[in-house]
């Protein structure tokens, strides 16, 4: 009953906000699409809305994936709307606005052979775009030279990196991460080596959504990130070539391209990256126990070599429908050495036993997504079919030598302690299918969204631990297991939307029905769960003037684990520390609410709520007799976040630009931990700066840092941290090459420092990587493009639970 009170509160909140929004005066929403000269959309296009005879510039905006545009607030009068984009010919229509929905006819551009050089592009996309249902990041306006895409993320509003790397978004692990709105179809440590390796510049946009639509599935407790990669509309092949080296502690290089080719009614396009990754983790911990204090030091040398690859082809059918296929994949190898020093005191300091550790390991990564896709358009109103279906495979393998020596007190001498090997490998299948489809009523501002979904997902996964004993390898029963999960999804959803004068709305209902099971041969442990859940979203924007708007959104939410975290096998880390999974896991859900306020783009303000019940974090526990800690993903009864934002983009002179973020947070965790309850709360901000200066001779230079202060991560009291970076960059030949120097984290403050204190656990934590570090990248541009954007994949939540 309380989280049901809660929940009508925020509606009730959210009711008044539109309410008050009705004293909107009468104005009328101009809406059309952009076409190419097949009939099909144009995404990205820049549309003018112009007021005639002067042609006063009323608005501007880009067309949606579907190639559409509304304009709202729109006074009676002449008007005319021009679309332009690059590579196509300019085109323009006017007509007469006297009612409350105008209809402008489609604008047909056709294919302009116009070279690059007599193309003058006098504006740039604001930073922070603010829509009813989402946040958009223009990355053209950030210089991301030598940066990756996990390190990109960090820049968006509301998004940090735990210690493990992974991503948190408005202080919670639960986010699903898309790519060109498909599920990236991992998650944890494989989504950070996924991100790690493609470049931040083969990124345009970062689109934030704190409650997404009904449309989308309703995974990610905290919302959705939506990475969107550069796609060229220009007739003919075009594309970008980068190539990049860096220097911290040790080298590192990588390279890649994205070309596109369109010809006609078929457009294709591959995009291509890799990278040789040296690096280094180090990690010292102190834990107190008892009358005892451990010092553990571990140092992590990974060498890794990555590649991506993604290749695709869209097909005008007719003019009216086209096809879609798309293919995509990864692969990550990884030599590592880990060693592992710990040494035992008692509480003045004297000198106790002394354990080393050196652990080899190999480690493979690998997943390929094939999707097909399918879309009619019935008319030019927007009424439209889409259908998609994906089949997705990953697979991970890792095999570990664990060496550990023991030096007892007085002695001298090291002795052998438990040798172990280990041999792990795991493989997630899922097939994916959804149709949408979407009707504007006619004759009214009104229009319905409608779709299913239904996955069925299969994840299997062994590990064979073997211990030195006289000689010989022996099987280790204790640690060795296998491991089968299969989860069923169904889902069926409902929207409406519709624009009053100045205010959009929108409003959806999602249903999900999930059935699981997961059985462990080793354990016999077998746990089944059916159960049916209601989604509900709603969304709305009001603009108050020509630079002023306001909107809200309010989401209920869910979380399943990831599928190898309720493996329950015990994964061995060193002599004192383990890993085990949890098969009781059960999913978070979470109540959400969100508040904007621009001006000029400006993000005056932003409100955001979010309560999360069963929230899944990692929980160590402590066996005092044994001296060994385990780490176990558990639901915490209950986490609730608000976060108070301001930032945008400021131009303080023509050459001297500014984009500023500052957030204020109050985090509290309550939960029982072994039976006793726990609490955690604390005040936090964060602040972020970036000034970038237009200098002579087509330079650039870019001054950005950021701090954060002491905060609450989980069960961990995180401690401040922050960094100060430089960039450079000299554009050449007329802007088709661009070298940049960037020093990243030039203080070497970037680090993760943590307390762990309940029950019997008293740990800290430093943990220091490889944060400073020079890069130099050149990038070459092939022809010239706007962004487009991929079809919304049929494989979702899912998908983004693949973590190894």
């Amino acid at each position: 009953m309380p989280s049901f009170a809660r929940y009508r509160r925020i509606c009730l909140l959210l009711f008044l906000t539109l309410l008050l929004a009705q004293q909107a005066a009468a104005q009328s929403t101009v809406s059309g699409t952009v076409l190419d000269t097949a009939g099909q959309p144009l995404p990205f296009a820049t549309t003018v809305l112009l007021r005639l005879p002067d042609s006063t510039l009323i608005n501007s905006q880009p067309t949606t994936e579907q190639g559409s545009y509304a304009f709202s607030g729109v006074k009676p009068g002449s008007y005319c709307v021009q679309a332009l984009l690059l590579g196509y010919t300019r085109r323009r229509v006017a007509f007469l606005v006297d009612k409350p929905m105008v209809a402008v006819p489609p604008l047909r551009l056709a294919s302009a052979a116009t070279a690059l050089g007599e193309v003058a592009v006098t504006g740039t996309p604001p930073l922070l775009e603010q829509h009813a249902d989402r946040t958009v990041v223009n990355v053209a306006r950030l210089n991301t030279a030598g940066e990756t895409a996990l390190e990109l993320l960090k820049k968006a509003p509301g998004v940090t990196l735990d210690k493990d790397d992974n991503v948190l978004y408005r202080g919670s692990g639960g986010v699903t991460v898309l790519l060109d709105g498909k599920l990236t179809y991992l998650s944890g440590a494989a989504l950070s080596s996924y991100l790690k390796s493609l470049p931040a510049s083969a990124i345009s946009q970062i689109e934030l959504m704190p409650n997404p639509p009904a449309s989308l599935d309703a995974a990610g407790t905290a919302g959705v990130l939506n990475i969107k990669l550069r796609r060229s509309q220009l007739a003919g092949l075009s594309g970008t070539s980068t190539v990049g080296a860096g220097y911290g502690r040790y080298e590192k290089t990588w390279g890649g391209t994205n070309l596109s080719y369109n010809a006609g009614k078929t457009r294709l396009f591959v995009r291509l990256d890799g990278g040789r990754y040296n690096s280094f983790n180090y990690l010292t911990m102190r834990r107190t126990i008892r009358d005892s204090l451990f010092h553990q030091q571990n140092r992590w040398r990974p060498l890794t070599y990555t590649g991506t690859f993604a290749a695709g082809a869209d097909v005008a059918l007719t003019p009216r429908q086209s096809l879609g296929l798309q293919l995509r994949g990864s692969t990550d190898q990884t030599t590592a050495l880990s060693t592992s020093t710990s040494v035992a005191t008692d509480l003045a300091g004297t000198p106790g036993s002394r354990r080393q550790m050196t652990n080899p390991k190999q480690s493979t990564l690998s997943n390929q997504a094939l999707n097909v896709s399918y879309r009619f358009a019935f008319d030019s109103t927007g009424r439209e079919l889409s259908a998609d279906a994906d089949y997705v495979r990953y697979a991970s393998a890792n095999d570990q030598r664990f060496n550990n020596m023991i030096l007892t007190t007085g002695s001298g001498q090291w002795s052998p302690a438990e040798q172990l090997r280990s041999a792990a490998a795991s493989e997630t299948t899922i097939r994916a299918a959804k149709i949408d489809y979407t009707h504007p009523v006619a004759g009214t501002k009104w229009r319905a969204e409608t779709g299913a979904k239904t996955s069925w997902v299969t994840s299997r996964s062994a590990i064979g631990f073997e211990q030195l004993q006289d000689g010989s390898w022996q099987p280790d029963a204790l640690r060795t297991n296998q491991f089968r999960y299969d989860e069923h999804i169904s889902a069926g959803y409902f929207s409406l939307n519709t624009s009053y004068r100045r205010l959009e709305l929108k409003a959806g209902l999602r249903g999900e029905l999930t059935q699981t099971s997961g059985y462990s041969a080793t354990t016999t442990q077998r746990v089944r769960r059916r159960y049916f859940q209601l989604f509900p979203s709603a969304f709305a924007s009001y603009q108050i003037g020509a630079h002023d708007q306001v909107s809200a959104s309010v989401s209920r939410r869910i979380s399943r684990p990831n599928y190898q975290s309720l493996n329950p096998f015990l994964n061995y880390t060193d002599f004192y520390t383990a890993q085990r999974g949890n098969p009781f896991l059960a999913p978070s859900l979470s109540q959400s609410l969100a508040l904007n306020y621009l001006h000029k783009n400006f993000q005056l303000l932003s409100l955001s709520y979010l309560h999360e019940t069963n929230s899944v974090n990692q929980v160590v526990t402590q066996d005092d007799n044994t001296n060994v800690s385990t780490s176990t993903p558990q639901n915490l009864a209950q986490t609730t976040t608000l976060t108070l934002s301001s930032g945008g983009h400021t131009a303080i002179t023509q050459w001297w630009g500014a984009d500023n973020e500052l957030s204020g947070s109050y985090s509290r965790v309550s939960t029982p931990v072994e039976g006793r309850p726990l609490r955690l709360a604390r005040y936090s901000w964060a602040l972020s700066s970036t000034h970038t200066f237009s200098l002579p001779r087509s330079y650039k230079l870019t001054v950005s840092g950021d701090y954060n202060s002491p905060a609450v991560m989980g069960l961990f009291y995180t401690r401040a941290n922050g960094q100060l970076s430089l960039a450079l960059k000299k554009q050449f030949r007329a802007e088709r090459g661009t070298l940049s120097l960037r020093a990243s984290d030039i203080l070497n403050t970037s680090r993760f420092r943590s307390t762990l204190r309940y029950n019997n656990v008293n740990q800290t934590w430093n943990n220091q990587w490889e944060s400073r570090r020079l890069s130099l990248v050149w990038t070459c541009k092939i022809g010239s493009g706007k962004t487009q954007t991929r079809h919304a994949a049929a494989s979702a939540d899912e998908e983004g639970r693949v973590g190894h």
